[in-house]
């Protein structure tokens, strides 16, 4: 069983990284050629095609400029503990142990759009580029056009390898759009989070991408690899909802206002 899951926006390559090894990513050389379209973007093309700040984009021009294929000690880190946010702060990798590290490397995966997929200990550089942005490049006009198969065949791969051939997607729509779910080889879980407000279950996007990670933090502690333990799922006052889920898409609902 796999699980993959969003980047973030916001990195963190200040802080110690954990002391638990690394490992190269495996499209590095698919991403050195979104770099090469990137790193020709001027500050204010940046600003325009990413809808940032100019220090935003002052910043990430600075990065797209040195950005190598090169992982060093000095210049990287491991995504896991790189990306922050909503879904890494649910996630809390950094007091994951050995063991809890190592089910993550084989059962769970970042979505990216540098970098394609990545594993959680495969070091990356600071970089900032989302799946939806409209980069072109020699494969067409943006980066689903870019990664066309690739996502998908490196997926695949994975549920080749694993006892049950179940994806579970915890990834945002924007990332989940680069892989092809006709051509998965195997079952597509999606977990839908809803909390209560106004005495309705609704989505809300900030509790639903924090429950992201905290489901990933369970099937990892959990060593969870057949689906329906995931119905287990109770982190945070979190519970499943048979009543509002269907076929493959499974409702966990918070009761609490």
């Amino acid at each position: 069983m796999i699980t993959v899951i969003s980047p973030a926006k916001s990195l963190d390559f200040e802080s110690p990284a954990p002391n638990v090894g690394f490992t190269e990513p495996a499209l590095i050389d698919q991403s050195e050629r979104v770099m090469q379209s990137l790193r020709k973007k001027s500050v204010n093309k940046l600003m325009q095609m990413q809808d940032i700040s100019r220090n935003l984009a002052e910043l990430n021009y600075g990065r797209n400029q040195v950005w190598s294929m090169d992982n060093t000690e000095a210049n990287s880190r491991q995504a896991v503990s790189a990306f922050q946010g909503d879904v890494y702060q649910g996630l809390c990798a950094w007091d994951f142990s050995e063991e809890e590290y190592q089910f993550a490397q084989d059962h769970l995966r970042i979505l990216s759009g540098l970098y394609g997929i990545l594993r959680p200990l495969d070091r990356i550089q600071p970089y900032r580029l989302e799946m939806g942005t409209g980069l072109r490049t020699t494969r067409g006009k943006n980066l689903y056009e870019f990664w066309k198969m690739r996502i998908t065949d490196e997926v695949n791969a994975l549920l080749q390898e694993q006892e049950v051939p179940v994806l579970i997607n915890l990834a945002s729509d924007e990332y989940f759009k680069s892989i092809k779910p006709k051509k998965v080889n195997g079952t597509i879980i999606q977990p839908v989070f809803m909390d209560k407000k106004n005495g309705k279950f609704k989505i809300i996007s900030f509790f639903a991408k924090k429950a992201r990670g905290l489901m990933s933090r369970y099937l990892i502690q959990n060593r969870i690899d057949e689906p329906e333990y995931l119905k287990g799922f109770d982190f945070e006052g979190y519970g499943y909802n048979a009543e509002l889920s269907q076929d493959h898409k499974w409702v966990f609902t918070r009761d609490q206002e």
